[in-house]
């Protein structure tokens, strides 16, 4: 019997090895599977914690509901009962000083009509009247390898890229839009152009892609995120999860694969998923000629700082869900939730629960990344009574550094990606690269993408 090694089980890793109990369940395929994860839980970047009433996520924070592989996941683990929608309230950038609305027929701050771009408080008149030229201007040159910042730029012109897309863009895909593809961000765009002459009409036709579920574009459960990773692990049936054990190296004999563990013990595989960092797979493969590779894959980092208030939510000065921070602003964060406005479960009293987020982007990051939980919690509340004018004593708190782990596809990333494929498939057949190092950095995409690795692995048995 062939045996298959899941590296990592982070919700990708868990996906595939989730997937592939399933098929092993209906008499598909015939396996031993085994699933390594180096900490002592499942579930990687998706972690739910609990302080009192307060619940925080201490990375993803939520589902987007317009990727349609969820849902039957969700009714395959008898979740559809817990699940919690975000409430649907305005959203802000904090720009010269306060904050301004993003217009509500917007996507990712892209106007999606004529009215949105005309009630735009965020741009002038004459950055209104230069983003009319994407109507009349025809593409002729961009592809989707092209810059995404670039393209906005050229078709909608500087002013609204900068001041009402570029926050909300650079906030969710982490990393600089000119830095950034077509492909890797919203490739749909420039169909969108080609098809209908103009990006905004394009949205404007499509409209209903964009309005998720009642309104609502995300989705959680009661008990936060990880009520998915703790039903994936109980179903794992025939599934051997290890934890604690950290894999340090992967060497391969005579067609079959050596997994070395940091215990000391090891495990030979017919098949490896390797759902780690891309930085980790460089290390566990040990090969120069994919490491040229693998250096060329860019990761960014984030401080994520909850603070939770002895006072009620309606204490905000607007009636929203968060904001996001321009660098003319005067803040340091980068942008802020307003948790318990936004997601009701997480504060069962109604009291107020923010998070913040800090990114390397910014250019106090390495100032920010050295400075302790404690002086961490008090840029928080600086900010806090800056842009919200909340000056309460904090209850409840939780710091969280994701340093160099959040994946930044870049200009050439597609590309990096496909030669490293072509390299593994060739020296290593039987491993497989998964993650959001390479393939999407939802979770619906990390569950796609780890479906597809058990598909291909369940093809080949």
């Amino acid at each position: 019997m062939k045996t298959v090694v899941v590296i990592g089980g982070g919700i990708t890793g868990l996906s595939a090895a989730y997937y592939l109990s399933n098929r092993i369940k209906a008499g598909r395929v015939r396996a031993n599977v085994t699933l390594i994860e180096a900490e002592d839980r499942l579930g990687g970047k998706i972690n739910t914690f609990r302080d009192g009433e307060f619940i925080m996520e201490t990375g993803a924070d939520s589902i987007v509901t317009r990727k349609t592989n969820v849902a039957p996941l969700i009714e395959e683990l008898g979740l559809q009962d817990d699940v919690v929608y975000n409430a649907t309230g305005r959203s802000f950038i904090h720009i010269d000083g306060e904050l301004k609305r993003i217009p509500d027929d917007a996507v990712f701050g892209i106007p999606a009509s004529i009215e949105s771009l005309a009630k735009s408080e965020l741009i002038s008149a004459e950055g209104k009247v230069e983003a009319l030229k994407d109507f009349y201007t025809t593409n002729e040159t961009f592809t989707k390898t092209d810059s995404i910042g670039l393209f906005l730029e050229h078709f909608l012109g500087k002013e609204i890229v900068e001041r009402q897309i570029a926050p909300v863009l650079s906030g969710v895909y982490s990393g600089k839009l000119q830095d950034l593809t077509i492909a890797s961000t919203l490739p749909y765009l420039l169909d969108y152009k080609n098809e209908y002459g103009s990006i905004i009409r394009g949205l404007s036709e499509n409209r209903q892609t964009f309005k998720g579920t009642g309104g609502s574009k995300f989705l959680s459960f009661k008990n936060g995120l990880s009520s998915l990773v703790d039903k994936m692990e109980e179903a794992l049936a025939g599934v051997d999860v290890v934890k604690g054990v950290r894999v340090g190296a992967i060497e391969k004999r005579d067609g079959r694969y050596r997994i070395a563990l940091a215990n000391g013990s090891g495990m030979e595989a017919d098949f490896v998923v390797l759902s780690t960092p891309h930085s980790v797979s460089q290390a566990l493969l040990r090969s120069e000629e994919l490491s040229e590779d693998f250096r060329r894959l860019k990761d960014s980092s984030l401080i994520s700082v909850y603070v939770g208030f002895d006072v009620p939510d309606d204490v905000l000065p607007e009636d929203g869900t968060g904001f996001i921070a321009a660098s003319s602003g005067g803040l340091r964060c980068d942008a802020c939730t307003w948790t318990s406005r936004k997601w009701e479960h997480t504060s069962a009293a109604k009291r107020l629960l923010v998070r913040l987020f800090y990114k390397s982007t910014n250019p106090v990051y390495e100032t920010l990344r050295r400075l302790t939980e404690d002086e961490l919690l008090q840029v928080a509340l600086g900010d806090i009574e800056s842009s919200l004018g909340v000056a309460a004593v904090p209850v409840a708190h939780r710091v969280t550094k994701w340093h160099e782990s959040m994946p930044t596809y870049h200009i050439e990333h597609h590309g990096v990606v496909k030669s490293l494929e072509q390299k593994i498939e060739r020296s290593y057949p039987g491993v497989i690269l998964a993650g959001c190092s390479y393939y999407g950095v939802g979770i619906p995409d990390c569950i796609a993408n780890g479906e597809r690795a058990a598909e291909r692995i369940a093809d080949k048995l």
